[in-house]
């Protein structure tokens, strides 16, 4: 089980609310876009995001996996490989970030 705990709780009776608390955090966008290019390890997304720090996107990938979007593989090789994917739910949820961008471009 994960050590990633929530600020806020989502309403139980409320998908949307338990939707957009999947997703919400600066970074997690950023991070599923990546993932649904390609599979990706942490410095891949720290190449691509050098605005944000190690920890906010350990933490937010973490989030993410706790929530069954992103599927974390530890490779036990020394030195550590970890290299993280989308789950079958993270791409079906990849849909809706998809809807929510052709809606932006309308805005």
């Amino acid at each position: 089980m994960s050590t990633y705990t929530r600020k806020t709780k989502p309403k139980a009776d409320c998908p949307m609310e338990k939707t957009l608390n999947v997703i919400s955090g600066k970074w997690k966008i950023a991070l599923l876009c990546e993932l649904n290019r390609n599979n990706a390890r942490l410095t891949d997304f720290e190449k691509k995001n050098p605005e944000a720090s190690k920890r906010t996107l350990t933490q937010q990938l973490g989030e993410l996996v706790a929530d069954d979007i992103v599927q974390k593989k530890d490779f036990e090789v020394y030195p550590k490989k970890v290299e993280y994917s989308l789950t079958p739910l993270g791409r079906e949820l990849f849909t809706v970030i998809q809807k929510m961008g052709e809606f932006g471009e309308h805005l």
